[in-house]
């Protein structure tokens, strides 16, 4: 991919590994904008130069209004990233946890599917372009105390596969980020192992800048998760990141 012509907007880019992937692309010469629903922080975006967009991904109408309104500024978009989510805490013993699978679904995989199906047709018409989906090493690796988070993120996995399947042939790549753990929104608070949000992105730009762009974004970093079933150590890992539990309410002492 050559990072240094484009067009991208990143959907949940106003903070975290989008507001640091949009600072490199715009440092690699692309144009760029960010989408989301936080007012503050995209005031914040606009004003690093960054071009923004409202943009609620758990609500049809948002998203075919943000759409437009990208591309009415940007007519030559040629880049997606659609990165929005949420991880959540939930106890599986208690059926209340159904609310934050129910959000956690809503945003993760069917607020990715919106975005996808929105700009998906411009991008066929161009004949050319790419969408980034963004999964997680716990797509393959599931974190037990944060079910429907791995769920959507494996559930992306496969709808990526099946998007790349669907657009062969149109000129439209697709391209999956797995990140692991990265220092930002509080990871490095609970997890010290969680990789530095400067070395992540440049990493992500160094294998982007591949070519051809892989299918699947690998820092090293996650290769011990999505590699775990092949390499004979899923047992093992899943077993140790059960003692994560202790992390629920009531689950303590």
């Amino acid at each position: 991919m050559d990072l240094s012509n484009r067009t991208v907007l990143i959907i949940g880019g106003t903070s975290g590994i989008g507001r640091e992937l949009a600072r490199r692309f715009a440092a690699a010469g692309s144009t760029v904008a960010v989408g989301g629903r936080n007012p503050e922080a995209l005031s914040q975006c606009a004003e690093e130069g960054f071009g923004t967009i409202s943009i609620d991904v758990t609500d049809s109408a948002s998203v075919v209004s943000a759409r437009d309104a990208a591309l009415a500024r940007y007519p030559e978009l040629d880049t997606v990233v659609t990165m929005s989510g949420v991880m959540l805490l939930e106890d599986l013993r208690d059926p209340a946890h159904f609310e934050a699978a129910a959000t956690t679904i809503d945003t993760n995989l069917l607020g990715t599917i919106r975005v996808i199906d929105a700009f998906t047709p411009h991008l066929i018409r161009r004949g050319s372009g790419t969408l980034i989906t963004v999964t997680s090493g716990i797509a393959f690796l599931p974190f037990p105390p944060m079910p429907s988070y791995a769920a959507s993120k494996a559930a992306v996995h496969a709808y990526s596969e099946a998007l790349r399947a669907q657009l062969d042939g149109t000129g439209v790549d697709v391209v999956e980020l797995v990140p692991p753990a990265v220092a930002t929104a509080g990871q490095e608070r609970v997890n010290p192992h969680a990789l530095p949000l400067d070395d992540f992105a440049t990493e992500v730009m160094h294998l982007l800048a591949q070519d051809p762009t892989p299918h699947e974004v690998l820092v090293k970093g996650v290769l011990m998760h999505r590699w775990a079933e092949r390499d004979g150590t899923y047992d093992d890992l899943v077993a140790q990141r059960s003692q994560a539990l202790a992390m629920l309410p009531g689950r303590q002492g």
